[in-house]
């Protein structure tokens, strides 16, 4: 049984042993079960912890079976699984019957094979329509209805009922839809890190300033939800993020990331396939039509915020440039060097891995300083491996 919240367990278990049973009536009786609850097909049997119980069993010399009967061929195996787990049956002498063919497989009828093979592509068909057409609906509903479609809320919003369910039988059961919800402890504090960004305050500026003000992190007001962080403070990546997110502008955003699947070894296939996920490009994103909840910040200013600047500007209003940005390299730690503006000069620095978003107090290294137009450094550990700085512009340019 692949999930808890749509499928009982009782009932599912009931119905395939039911299957099992009348599948060796008067020729078997069963003495041992094996049910995973939680885990999809497209898990390899070495990954399910029942199925890879019932592998270790087949092993164990005084097992009290002699042959393994399954319930449903598509709930035990996807694609190529079964070719993959065959030898290993015929090695332990254990027989493998299944309700298609009435009774046991035998590996080598020609037509057994067949159907296996044709059963294992069904079941992995079942998957991917069954993914498609999940993908296509909650597609129209974010555009059409910009509908809230799960997860976590946002920092700085809430889930409050919006109704009854748009599904008439859901909404006979008593379920509601949800929306988002500006949180009146929290949407304060991501209107200011929006304010704080258009000034032109970089985002360690910013993280840095929260953690001094001591407000409190997203996995720290939710841990229900973060119980994967610690909710010790803020990071860049966090403000990052948030500063990103085009749900604070009020439309409801879907498909923001993928998941992709690979193998776990490809000298391996019986070890399956590990999920990663990962960003999709803006472009891929799915944007309601219309505004779906109160926005925290306006279209305008959210966009003039991913194009914000943080990079210091010289006092008398000139355009600051860079020329050596990251052509040195700090000897002592081997970090490059960050541009940095300084007394009306363009320079660079190493804080040897100190970030503004850090707390103070720690034990690091004296600052490294270089100003572009001198030789001279506040610390005599930073250089370009094998070159110095040059006073001249055409000769730094080429460095």
């Amino acid at each position: 049984m692949s999930t808890r919240e749509f499928q009982d367990r009782l009932s599912s278990a009931r119905w395939q042993r039911d299957f099992a049973e009348e599948v060796i009536d008067g020729r078997g009786v069963i003495v041992a079960e094996f049910f995973d609850v939680g885990f999809s097909r497209q898990v390899p049997w070495t990954r399910r912890p029942q199925a890879a119980r019932l592998l270790a069993a087949l092993a164990d010399p005084g097992r009290r079976f002699d042959a393994v009967v399954v319930g449903e061929f598509e709930r035990a195996f996807y694609g190529n699984q079964f070719r993959d787990l065959a030898p290993l049956f015929k090695l332990y002498g254990v027989q493998l019957w299944l309700p298609e063919l009435n009774g046991p497989v035998d590996t080598g009828n020609e037509h057994h094979l067949s159907l296996l093979a044709l059963l294992g592509v069904h079941s992995k068909r079942e998957v991917q329509r069954s993914r498609f057409r999940a993908k296509a609906a909650m597609c129209a509903q974010a555009i059409e209805q910009g509908r809230h479609l799960g997860g976590r809320p946002p920092y700085g919003y809430r889930l409050v009922a919006a109704g009854p369910h748009p599904y008439p039988a859901h909404a006979k059961w008593g379920r509601v839809a949800h929306r988002l919800e500006p949180d009146p402890s929290t949407a304060p504090h991501v209107q200011w890190m929006f304010a704080q960004r258009l000034t032109g305050r970089s985002v360690a500026g910013i993280t840095r300033a929260l953690n001094d003000r001591r407000v409190p992190c997203p996995s720290s007001v939710d841990p229900g939800r973060n119980p994967h962080r610690s909710g010790a403070g803020w990071t860049l990546r966090t403000v990052a993020s948030i500063l990103a997110n085009p749900r604070y502008t009020g439309r409801q955003v879907w498909n923001r990331q993928h998941t992709d699947r690979g193998p776990l070894d490809a000298a391996d296939d019986l070890l399956g396939q590990a999920e990663v996920r990962r960003w999709n490009l803006m472009q891929q994103w799915v944007i309601s039509r219309d505004i779906a909840h109160p926005p925290l910040v306006s279209e305008h200013d959210f966009v003039a915020a991913q194009q914000a600047n943080a990079r210091p500007a010289p006092l008398d209003g000139a355009g600051g440039r860079y020329l050596l940005t990251g052509l040195i390299r700090c000897r002592e730690c081997g970090r490059i060097l960050d541009a940095h503006w300084v007394n009306k000069h363009a320079a660079y620095r190493c804080r040897h891995g100190h970030r503004k978003a850090t707390a103070g107090g720690m034990a690091l290294p004296r600052n490294v300083y270089i100003h572009e137009a001198s030789d001279q450094t506040s610390c005599p550990v930073a250089r370009h491996p094998g070159r110095r700085p040059q006073r001249r512009r055409s000769r730094a340019t080429r460095t």
